[in-house]
């Protein structure tokens, strides 16, 4: 890719730069600057309102929507300008990033009035509801089911590992609406309330106490006819568009996170002389060059999507691979280099340690205290199966890249 970005995305960038500088804290980004407990609070209170006056929340939306417009070149330097500066962007996941843009493809007018400005204002907390006891990789063979009963879709059924189903208002979930067709076909995308009888959220505890996922069961729920995204039993290719926006995100600055905690783990090396075994080094090397790599597919990323390149959906399988499998083993790395210490809890209420980056803001816990290391390490166990499963990517990248023949179906 020709890394000289266009004159007027340069003119864009500089205004991003302007208002970064304006309304960020003065002193934000030296090495010195700190926040009191309250002053944080009250910055993360005030920043939200500073993005939706100045436009950066789903800034990519068309302007008769609520956002800005962006091209994806303006996209990727306003990531690129909120990295470089540390800023906080605001990070409705499920709502933002993933069933946003759904509905601004695939949804009917009425669907966008209602629904879009909800998630530009916070008003709605989402869920999204696609992988099932017996429907994970292999997503086709889901079973719950959607009958339509009047003016109402009637849901039965279950969801697993839903993401901050306790707290959501709303859930994004494939249900089969006609049984007798084929796997893929006779699925449909809903948009189905949260909080109404018949859905019941059981949290999943891990091992460190925490509960972000859930069991979630459907028992005669119920959602508008209209809620229908996409159109009845078309709800396979939404949801592949859907898991397209969660793939793709953040083409140059996707690899910075993972720079950022292999400086980290460098820098535990060297305090505790590590640094100085071969093996470690040698590991410490493989990781920073896997980073670089990173950084370059995700321009060829950037770049097949300028292009319109067919080869999209295989280069996002290819980086959610590498990125997936490159993270559970630098965090295997990082145990090593902790030695006996990580073998035992280090973490402490107290000690003020900076959250890695893609741990956001979450915070040790009393009843498992875990260093950000350590904490890192149990996230990225999981990886390398949400959003797609490693084994998966592979087939895709077979298929969709070198062409090979597709993975015989099973009798």
């Amino acid at each position: 890719m020709d890394l000289n970005y266009p004159k007027e995305t340069e003119n864009f960038r500089q205004e991003v730069r302007s208002w970064l500088k304006e309304n960020l804290p003065q002193g934000w980004g030296q090495d010195n600057f700190e926040m009191t407990d309250e002053q944080k609070a009250d910055f993360n209170k005030e920043w939200v309102e500073k993005l939706k006056a100045g436009g950066w929340i789903c800034a990519s939306w068309p302007k008769e929507y609520g956002g800005k417009g962006l091209s994806l070149m303006e996209l990727v330097v306003l990531n690129e300008e909120f990295a470089n500066s540390n800023a906080p962007i605001r990070a409705d996941f499920f709502g933002d990033t993933l069933v946003g843009p759904t509905i601004l493809q695939w949804g009917t007018e009425e669907q966008k009035k209602y629904f879009l400005p909800k998630i530009l204002s916070g008003q709605i907390a989402w869920c999204q509801g696609f992988s099932e006891p017996d429907a994970g990789s292999d997503l086709a063979s889901l079973k719950t089911k959607a009958v339509l009963d009047g003016d109402e879709w009637v849901i039965n059924g279950q969801k697993i590992w839903t993401t901050q189903a306790q707290h959501a208002d709303y859930i994004f979930l494939l249900a089969r609406t006609d049984q007798e067709a084929p796997k893929h076909k006779g699925i449909s995308y809903l948009l189905v309330p949260m909080k109404q009888p018949g859905i019941e959220v059981r949290p999943i505890i891990q091992v460190d106490g925490s509960a972000e996922f859930n069991e979630v069961f459907f028992t005669d729920a119920r959602c508008p006819k209209d809620n229908v995204v996409g159109g009845v039993n078309n709800g396979w290719v939404v949801a592949m568009t859907t898991l397209g926006f969660e793939r793709g995100t953040s083409a140059t600055t996707g690899h910075r996170r993972f720079e950022k905690e292999l400086n980290s783990i460098i820098k535990t090396a060297q305090n505790n002389s590590k640094i100085t075994d071969p093996k470690i080094r040698q590991g410490i090397a493989k990781a920073y060059s896997k980073v670089k790599i990173m950084q370059i597919n995700g321009l060829r990323s950037l770049t097949s999507a300028l292009n319109n390149d067919n080869s999209a959906a295989g280069l996002s399988a290819t980086n959610k691979m590498y990125w997936s499998e490159y993270h559970r083993d630098t965090m295997e790395l990082a145990i090593d280099i902790l030695g006996m210490n990580g073998q035992i809890l280090t973490g402490s209420l107290n000690s003020g340690e900076s959250p890695l980056p893609g741990l956001a803001n979450r915070t040790v816990l009393k009843n498992y205290p875990a260093s950000m290391l350590q904490a890192s390490f149990f996230f990225s166990r999981s990886e390398t199966i949400w959003g797609g499963t490693a084994q998966i990517q592979r087939n895709i990248v077979a298929e969709r890249i070198l062409g090979l023949p597709k993975e015989p179906k099973v009798s």
